[in-house]
């Protein structure tokens, strides 16, 4: 079984996606509020900012910054999983391995981290998680996405209302640098 090596950096900033195992699924958006509550009661017991997340049917986005000192995403993610999992009636198809183990089967086991180098890095994220729901076909425009933060980067002045309106993908967004 392969090792998986996180690059914890206390007090980093991270870019994380997150899959449900049924990437044919809408339980993300369709189950909102119980996401919201799962986040909500992880932060309440192991703070963390949340700089950009956008939520889609069946896989999501975020940067998060964690305190000053603390590294441990992980244990914040199994959280926000483990939470939300149970909040939902167990009708999801298991496998005889995900029983043993005691896996609801909602969630793909891994999850994408990308720790942020600098502020090119940073911004290259937060756009490819705002631009998100448009590149799937979600939305024209991020701000029509009602499952994300752009609005409110929009409030705090990090990017202005028309902010990819109709050019297209931003260049050096996320994933493809």
């Amino acid at each position: 079984m392969p090792s998986y090596r996180r690059n914890r950096v206390p007090g980093g900033t991270y870019f994380f996606t997150v899959n449900l195992l049924d990437r044919g699924s809408d339980l993300l958006v369709a189950h909102i509020d119980e996401l919201r509550q799962a986040v909500r009661q992880t932060r309440s017991r192991s703070p963390f900012h949340i700089d950009a997340w956008v939520v889609l049917p069946e896989h999501m986005h975020c940067v998060w910054t964690l305190p000053v000192g603390d590294a441990d995403f992980p244990a914040r993610w199994k959280a926000i999983k483990a939470t939300f999992s149970r909040s939902l009636p167990a009708i999801e198809t298991r496998s005889a391995t995900m029983c043993l183990r005691g896996e609801r089967g909602v969630w793909q086991r891994r999850y994408w981290e990308h720790t942020i180098r600098d502020e090119q890095d940073y911004a290259a994220h937060m756009d490819y998680t705002h631009f998100n729901p448009v590149k799937h076909g979600l939305a024209r425009h991020p701000a029509d996405w009602a499952f994300s933060s752009f609005r409110r980067c929009v409030e705090a002045g990090v990017y202005p209302a028309s902010w990819a309106g109709s050019d297209g993908e931003p260049p050096e967004t996320g994933e493809r640098r």
